[in-house]
């Protein structure tokens, strides 16, 4: 029975995330007539259960194609969609030295939504990249960790021999180069993430900033509805997968209006919400980096 409960949470996590990734991109049809003036190159760095390694994902929805429309410069990460922190940073900094090396350019900005957001963080810290990276947005990432992961690390099933291979294949199924769900989960822990505050400090010559939502009803988005649900019993408002309480850090985060979930974030279901067109967020953070001088 437990192991039926493991897979169960394997899938969910696997096709939760990626199932609007085969649909096709429809035209946005969100442009400004003036385009941004960045300075420096746009990388999108995805968190868990995603892949934008091949033209058939779509992680980022419209939101790519749009940045594009209005003129800025975007690349991905090609990070692994279950890839450990350690390595992951190995894998954005080959991406960010080849596009450094490719574009000319000096620096580049990091849009980093969920566990992506935590990978940068470390790839700016162990690799000393303030001087490549000009600024760090991240998007419902769990810098304060995972309720979720606490929820599944304290779990005995995913401890056994028998779990570990599993979880290896599931990840090795999905295309990664360096597959590790179970030292994923691991980092996430609220506990872990405690430790990692400590220890991978803020660079003084990168820009970083915080943006997140929550839901305001788990029927908003049923995908997150358990989740949501135990989520909120421990820690408060969340997206259905990271907590408010997890989601800020530092001195500047900021709270967006609507009620909008973890996958909705990043343009997922391509549901417009009141007042809003999900891109738009990304094209107003861009115009904000821009007036900065990034």
């Amino acid at each position: 029975m437990k192991k039926v409960v493991l897979i169960a949470v394997i899938c969910f996590f696997l096709f939760s995330s990626e199932s609007n990734h085969l649909h096709t991109i429809l035209q946005s049809g969100i442009a400004t007539d003036e385009k941004i003036e960045l300075k420096y190159p746009i990388v999108l760095v995805h968190g868990i259960a995603r892949n934008d390694k091949g033209r058939h994902f779509q992680p980022w929805g419209r939101i790519p194609r749009v940045l594009r429309e209005n003129g800025i410069e975007v690349y991905f990460g090609n990070t692994d969609a279950w890839g450990n922190i350690i390595s992951n940073a190995e894998l954005l900094k080959a991406t960010i030295d080849s596009i450094l090396e490719n574009t000319k350019h000096e620096r580049v900005n990091i849009i980093a939504h969920s566990k992506g957001g935590i990978d940068s963080r470390y790839l700016i810290w162990k690799y000393d990249y303030g001087d490549k990276v000009a600024s760090l947005t991240t998007v419902s990432t769990p810098h304060g960790g995972a309720e979720i992961a606490d929820f599944f690390f304290n779990s005995s099933i995913i401890h056994t021999e028998s779990a570990r291979k599993q979880l290896r294949a599931a990840g090795i199924a999905f295309g990664d180069v360096h597959p590790d769900m179970y030292s994923v989960n691991q980092n996430l822990t609220t506990e872990n993430m405690g430790v990692f505050n400590k220890i991978v400090t803020r660079d003084a010559r990168v820009y970083y900033q915080v943006i997140y939502s929550v839901m305001n009803d788990p029927a908003d988005d049923p995908i997150f509805f358990f989740s949501y649900t135990h989520i909120k019993n421990i820690s408060g408002e969340n997206d259905g997968l990271v907590s408010e309480k997890s989601a800020r850090w530092g001195s500047n985060p900021i709270k967006l209006a609507a009620s909008i979930s973890h996958d909705q974030i990043i343009d997922q279901g391509r549901e417009k919400f009141p007042g809003m067109e999900i891109p738009i967020i990304y094209l107003e953070i861009i115009r904000d980096l821009a007036g900065k001088g990034f």
